[in-house]
């Protein structure tokens, strides 16, 4: 275990003041995985009393003293430090009840969630392994300590953590967890919407998380119930191999591991079934989906409590995730100005997410077109084309110098030599952007006038 110093420091004056201290959880878990762990989390017989008086050099936050935990900033770390103990009742699937300080650190293994987080390790004992965690991590395989369903009622976060544990590190869940996640499912319901979206934003940028969505979706149904519809919907379709579900899982593993660009893909479809229809030969077809599961993804963003510019961007994705964009300079300035180079970035890649979850002789063809507009979008970046109000030669002041009064009209003109210069009609200099705003404004005065 390569420890960072501040923890080998606080370990030091626990077991120096005649306590035992293990670090616990995921970062054994990483740590034997090879991984650099995030969090350091310890755990020690000491009661937090205890803890906390031989660190009164240092600054102790009382985390949860009444759940044994301090937190001691040590070279300025923050380190968790937890009391072993046994958790009571769960009656609010969150939280327990009650704790009860032990000093068997086997017995504070055994209310831990997973085999694979409950381990711990000290130099001087080396791996505390009681429940066959390393032999799981070994076999990659995702296991509940004691009965599955046990833990799951405790806290039903569990399930969506052992969803991203195998889309992180591509576990497989054995039967009897897997079969308890859907049985439990349910619960989710009553999970905070902030917790729910920590989880599943980690699952949906997980390198496996297709794998996972195809075999437990199903458990995702009680905090995305618009995936329901979604599952075996037929797409009927010669562009499309797969149903819709399948189709959107297949997008969204396909795509760059950003969250708004995955949730934009799994929500991209989700109003195809409200739009289905079938030609006189069969095809089927989804006209206007895009605008239902649009709606769709403003509704699931704003359950789920996530921030406003992520809610505008998701919602803008799914919007134009079908939209097609000519390959012109003129066309690539108006979508800068439309999204602004960040979000058309993310527009592409959803529509290259989308495209690869096409049937096998779709794709190429989209790739390359999607391609093409990276480049020229960079060349136009490049160059400092004028995509906007901001990069326009002549601003307000420039016009009013002009004679050109504020207001309105003002408005009117700098978005009419916008437009002519986007559309590539006029040249961004000021000069000749100053005399074309004159002409218009002469032009629309005497028409008003009229």
């Amino acid at each position: 275990m390569q420890l960072p110093y501040a923890v080998r420091a606080v370990m030091e004056r626990l077991t120096s003041a005649g306590f035992t201290c293990h670090i616990v959880g995921g970062c054994v878990r990483d740590s034997l995985l090879g991984l650099t762990p995030h969090d350091w989390d310890l755990t020690t017989n000491a009661l937090p009393e205890q803890t906390a008086a031989l660190f009164t050099d240092r600054t102790v936050i009382p985390t949860g003293m009444k759940h044994g935990t301090v937190t001691v900033l040590e070279g300025g770390m923050p380190l968790e430090i937890t009391t072993y103990r046994t958790d009571g009742v769960y009656h609010d699937h969150r939280r327990p009840d009650s704790v009860a300080f032990v000093t068997d650190i086997v017995e504070d293994l055994r209310r831990r969630d997973f085999t694979v987080n409950a381990m711990a390790w000290n130099s001087q004992d080396g791996l505390c392994d009681p429940f066959g965690g390393q032999a799981d991590l070994n076999d990659r395989v995702l296991r509940c300590v004691g009965k599955a369903r046990e833990r799951f009622d405790e806290d039903a976060l569990r399930i969506l953590r052992a969803l991203r544990f195998a889309a992180t590190y591509g576990f497989s869940i054995e039967n009897e967890t897997a079969d308890a996640l859907f049985y439990q499912a349910p619960l989710l319901a009553q999970v905070a919407a902030e917790r729910v979206r920590a989880e599943l934003d980690r699952l949906l940028t997980g390198e496996f998380v297709g794998d996972v969505l195809r075999k437990f979706h199903g458990v995702l149904y009680p905090i995305l119930p618009e995936l329901r519809a979604m599952a075996g919907f037929e797409q009927h379709s010669h562009y499309h191999d797969k149903d819709v579900l399948m189709h959107t899982i297949a997008a969204v593993e396909a795509a760059s591991q950003n969250v708004a660009v995955r949730l934009a893909l799994l929500l991209h479809d989700s109003g195809k079934p409200q739009r289905f229809t079938r030609d006189e030969d069969g095809t089927g077809h989804f006209y206007g989906h895009a605008s239902v599961s649009e709606r769709i993804a403003a509704d699931v963003t704003r359950r789920l409590r996530y921030d406003r510019r992520t809610q505008e961007t998701v919602s803008l994705l799914v919007k134009y995730h079908d939209t097609p964009i000519a390959d012109t300079d003129a066309a690539v300035r108006r979508w800068l100005n439309r999204l602004g180079e960040e979000r058309l970035r993310l527009l592409w890649e959803v529509q290259e997410g989308d495209s690869r979850a096409h049937a096998e002789w779709v794709v190429p063809s989209r790739v390359k077109a999607l391609n093409a507009l990276r480049e020229r979008m960079d060349r136009i970046v490049a160059e400092g084309q004028c995509v906007s109000l901001k990069t326009l030669a002549v601003g307000g002041d420039d016009l009013g110098e002009a004679g050109i009064p504020s207001g309105k009209m003002m408005g009117e003109c700098l978005r009419y030599l916008l437009n002519e210069v986007l559309s590539g009609n006029l040249p961004n200099e000021r000069g000749i952007l100053l005399a074309k705003g004159l002409d218009y404004f002469a032009k629309n005065r005497y028409n008003k006038l009229m």
